[in-house]
Parts: C-alpha cells; structure tokens; sequence
C-alpha cells in the first residue's frame, strides 16, 4: 500500500490560496479517481477537488473553513502499490545546508532566525490588504505556506493572538520592502478595507457569526462589481395583466402534465432572453481594452439560501421554451437549496435576472454581476388603478422592471430601448401569441 498526497490546487492564473468550505469524504471512504472530495472557495471561484487518485481516504489535515495556499496538503490517502511512507515523510532536498554546522567549525552562540523558502517576499492581495490594515510588518512573519509563503491565515493568527512579531533587522526589512515593491501591483479593490477586518465593537450579548467562505466570495464580488464598474440604473413600468391571466389558466393542467409550476419568472427570463436577441450589446463584458460581445445568451438567475446567495445559469436560455426555461428554474433552485449544485453550473452568465418580487420588492437596484454588463430586477406583480388609453380606470396587473448597467459598456439608449421591448413582449403575452412549449 502506498500514502499519497491531496493538495490544493491551483483554481485559477492568480489565485493562490483557497478555503475548505465542505468536506464531501471522510477518513475510511473509498473513492475513485477524480471523484469529487472537497468545495472549495476562493476570491476568484468555487469549484470542487477531485481525487488524483483511487483508494481510501486516511487522514483529513485542513478542516471545514480553513485557508490554505495552493500546494499544500489538504488530506492523505491510501492507494494500491508502492511504498506504505507518505512522500512528505522524505527528507526535504530543498532543507537549507547551513542548519547544521561544518566539521570543525564553531557553533553559533546565539539564535538565529530561520531562512525563508524560496516563497518569501511574494505576497497576495489579500495577504498584503490584512498586513497594511493592522500595520503588521511582513519581514517579521514566518510564512506557514509552500516554500515559506505567507498565508492569510498566518497573518490572521497574528491579528486574533493580538501580539506582533518582533522586528528583524534593518537589512531584511530593506530586502523585503524591495520584494513587495516588485511584486505585482494590488487590484483597486485591494486598497479597501477587508471583508471582516472592520474594528467593531462587540458588546455583551451581541453575535458573533463567522464569516464563512461563499459569504466571503459573495463580498468579494459584489464590492469588485462596485468599486470597477460605473452603476447607472433605470426603471420601467410594464401591464402585464393578460400574462397573469393566461399563466393562472393554465397552472393547474401544466402541473398535473409537467410535474412542476408554471411560475411568472419563467415568463420573464423568456422575455429578456428573446430581447436580448434583439439587442445584443445587451449580453457584452468590459476586458479593459474592448467590449465582448457574447454569442451565447446565459442567463444567471439569482437563488438565495437562508446564508448565502447563487447565482446558477440557464445556458441558452434564447433557445429554450418557456417550459423549458420554467424546469430549469425549478430544478436549479432545488439543487441550491439542497446543496447539490455544482460550480460548473454557476459558470457562463452572461446576463443576470434577478426575482426581487418574490419577496415583496416593488422597487430595486441590484449589483451587477461581475463581469457581466447588466442586471434586471423582476419586482413584485401588484393590483393598481390605471388610467387606461379610453381615459377609463381599470384595476391592473403592474409590475416595475429595475435595470442595473455598466455605463462603461451601455448607454441609456440601448439600454432604453432594451427594455421597450421587453415590455412590449410581456404585456403582449395571451393564448393567441405564447405557447409555453
């Protein structure tokens, strides 16, 4: 039998430390080769770590809502073959020569500081956005990651002790300061305050809930789509009277037929994916130096939890009937809700519609969804007396449309007529015009 190593991988170009936010095994389980074993969050995606391996997990070395840097052993596991000695029990080749002193040399009459691995001075943001938030001196640290780099949990353990490492001497702190001169520059986001490092005041009797990895996932994103893009917002009021009443006709036959409910929201997201169509600059990205207009047409829908919120995508969404938009719907919330949605279904969005009318919202201004251009707030269907064209007044089935944009890529005016023609789909909604298959 032989012990291999599970390490974290790398996620992403930049990323450089991820969170165990779910263990999916346990020590005694038996897997197969790129079976799923943990979720893991970072700033850039939540994604799932497979096994490299077929054999038994043996031991769990990083536990739920630990940080940990990409490479470094996160459980251990049992395979068919080989040597029965896990590979870190070798003797490091990398272990610096001159902790032992030459033959005949004298031994050194005082301490000396620990070298740092060939990861020192190599810092991410978050890492750099804790040490300068609570003025800690990164020379001072002994990084705990991959070739002595330092982690934010290192630098975590530092705030909660509440002591400061003691300074080094004047030439490291130099050499350090010249490393973190070099090193890439922090993201605009990097110079707010951190998520959680707040100085707030706890009283007696008061909370504390911990912030765990899809919280902070969610932060991350919503303060980047804030501080990188330029909000603008607009609303629009649409009758969708007879959308109602063909929908409440039809609810009880397409339940007993499909197996699921035929919801309002479905109704929706075929509207904006059939304007989206029409109007594509609708469905662009920002990239810096260009605008991407996407080809596919995705729509992210937004599933709250009772602590997080997902935003899981129906791919196509152009190309699907209502009935198929309203199963997706169905079926992506209920993996929300039971936790079995995978990471890959929350990739590819290109547009997000967001049902705020679902719990009582008449009236919103959503966050875009970054890198998206765009977010569309489905407020709540309300019964109001309408002038109508005749000049009578009748009771009416209204509903606002609140319409989040990156003025980087749209302008009002498409984004004006964008939404004209949503409206004009949904209050043309009747038996005669729609068929939800």
């Amino acid at each position: 039998m032989a012990i291999e190593s599970i390490k974290m991988p790398q996620l992403g170009e930049s990323v450089t430390e991820g969170t165990i936010e779910k263990w999916l095994v346990k020590p005694g389980d038996h897997v197969e080769k790129y079976d799923s074993l943990a979720e893991v969050n970072t700033d850039k995606v939540t994604a799932e770590v497979p096994s490299s391996f077929t054999g038994t997990i043996k031991e769990i070395l990083v536990q739920e809502g630990q940080t940990v840097a990409v490479g470094e052993v996160v459980c251990t596991m049992e395979t068919e073959g080989g040597s029965s000695e896990p590979a870190e029990a070798a003797p490091a080749k990398s272990e610096p020569a001159n902790e032992m002193p030459a033959e005949g040399s004298e031994k050194p009459k005082s301490p000396v500081k620990k070298e740092k691995g060939a990861a020192a001075g190599r810092y991410s943001p978050a890492v750099l956005r804790l040490s300068q938030d609570h003025d800690i001196n990164l020379s001072d640290v002994d990084g705990s990651g991959r070739d002595g780099r330092i982690t934010r949990k290192d630098i975590q353990a530092i705030i909660d002790s509440g002591v400061k490492p003691q300074p080094t001497s004047a030439a490291t702190e130099a050499s350090t300061q010249a490393a973190v001169q070099q090193s890439a520059p922090v993201a605009p986001i990097a110079s707010a305050p951190a998520q959680g490092t707040t100085n707030v005041p706890v009283a007696p009797g008061d909370i504390e809930i911990p912030v765990t990895g899809v919280r902070r996932a969610i932060a991350n994103n919503m303060l980047k789509s804030k501080h990188e893009a330029p909000h603008a917002w607009t609303m629009i009021e649409v009758d969708v009277t007879e959308m109602v009443k063909y929908r409440d006709s039809l609810k009880v036959e397409f339940k007993q037929k499909e197996g699921f409910n035929i919801t309002y929201f479905a109704f929706f997201v075929k509207a904006v994916s059939q304007a989206l169509k029409e109007f594509p600059m609708m469905n662009s990205m920002w990239a810096g130096d260009k605008i991407v207009q996407k080809k596919d047409i995705n729509i992210s829908i937004a599933v709250a939890t009772d602590d997080a919120l997902y935003v899981p995508v129906i791919q196509q969404a152009d190309e699907k009937t209502i009935k198929g938009i309203g199963r997706e719907i169905t079926e992506l919330a209920g993996k929300v809700r039971s936790g079995k949605l995978k990471s890959s279904e929350m990739q590819g969005g290109t547009f997000t519609v967001n049902n705020t009318g679902s719990f009582g919202s008449v009236q919103s201004m959503g966050i875009i969804n970054h890198p998206q251009a765009a977010i569309l707030q489905v407020e709540s269907i309300v019964k109001r007396p309408v002038v109508m064209d005749n000049g009578m007044i009748g009771v009416r089935d209204m509903v606002n449309l609140c319409l989040s944009l990156d003025h980087r890529v749209l302008d009002g005016l498409v984004a004006g007529h964008f939404l004209a023609r949503v409206k004009q789909i949904l209050e043309n909604v009747s038996p005669e015009t729609t068929s939800v298959y």
